[in-house]
């Protein structure tokens, strides 16, 4: 395999280690939905060079093993010049094993989960809405994604409702409609199941969770209108709910994420898109994540096509080709 394919599938799998940090301080500047749109598109962004990068070693791998399967000529001894390619081949390959093992395993502790959750709260809603009250001197209250055919709910526990006065529980509920309607859910897992394909990727994880918390927080404060009265029944809501069962970000919950920075976005004026200075720095970030994919996806394609290039050039010469 050429030095340039070496060299550009090796930086396709290091760059995620700079890429990750530069999106977490690059959604600091954007507001929430934009933020977790941008942190849940670098994370696909990642994960996609990755891969790309360990299919490219395979592929000159597999090349190179049908060059040394030739007996003699020109190609037996220009593969036999690089001996790397086939270890290479091989620690990409058990590499994509352990990716796919490890994606199929999110998949389906998610599914899982749903499912346990579903089974858990009943799933019928309270009337003709979306609130699903469940008994239970625990304070909670998270959005339950749709599964089986089944429409998402707003799941509250009685104690949660009976911590809020009637204010409060139009800020939690608007809240987690946000969560619903926004499909936050498929947002978290998406960076869940992109996190299997490079470990940096693990960083953006509680980064999204935060903005999609953000996100809803700003969909409350829009719908009732006031954004102090949003901050006082984040910050109670989220109190209420210490003591209940830690959520994994696939089911948003009012109380998740650092709850003091939460409350102080919601006393300060709401966020507006980034003018000037910071959004020539936001368009220029992310002119360069997608400048570099482009590079590394289109400069390891020419460089495998260059070695396929030259193996053919070199198995033309062995005896036989031309009878």
């Amino acid at each position: 395999m050429s030095l340039l394919v070496v060299a550009l599938l090796v930086l396709a799998l290091a760059w995620p280690w700079a890429a990750v940090p530069a999106a977490r301080r690059l959604a600091g500047l954007l507001p929430p939905k934009a933020a977790a749109l941008t942190l849940v598109g670098s994370a696909v962004a990642v994960a996609g060079s990755t891969v790309w990068a360990l299919g490219g070693l395979v592929a000159g791998g597999v090349l190179h093993l049908q060059l040394l399967a030739e007996e003699a000529g020109p190609a037996r001894s220009w593969a036999d010049a690089t001996p790397a390619a086939v270890p290479a081949a091989l620690a990409g390959a058990a590499a994509l094993l352990v990716v796919a093992g490890l994606m199929t395993r999110l998949w389906r502790r998610q599914r899982q989960l749903l499912t346990r959750t579903w089974r858990t709260v009943g799933g019928q809603p309270d009337g003709d809405g979306d609130l699903l009250v469940v008994p239970g001197e625990s304070a909670d209250a998270f959005a339950l994604p749709g599964h089986d055919g089944r429409p998402g709910r707003i799941v509250v526990t009685s104690a949660m409702l009976r911590t809020l006065d009637t204010p409060g529980r139009d800020v939690l509920l608007a809240h987690e409609r946000a969560h619903l309607a926004g499909r936050h859910h498929l947002l978290a897992r998406t960076v869940q199941l992109a996190s299997a394909a490079h470990p940096a990727v693990r960083g953006l994880a509680s980064a999204t969770s935060f903005q999609l918390e953000r996100w809803a927080d700003e969909e409350a404060a829009a719908a009732v209108g006031d954004r102090k009265l949003t901050a006082a029944a984040v910050a109670r809501a989220a109190l209420a709910a210490a003591s209940a069962e830690r959520r994994p970000s696939l089911l948003p919950a009012i109380g998740t994420g650092p709850v003091p920075r939460r409350v102080g976005a919601l006393l300060a004026p709401p966020p507006a898109p980034p003018r000037g200075r910071a959004l020539r720095i936001t368009a220029l970030a992310l002119l360069a994540v997608v400048a570099l994919s482009l590079t590394l996806s289109l400069g390891s394609a020419y460089g495998l096509h260059e070695y396929i290039e030259q193996a053919q050039e070199a198995a033309s010469h062995l005896p036989g080709l031309h009878r």
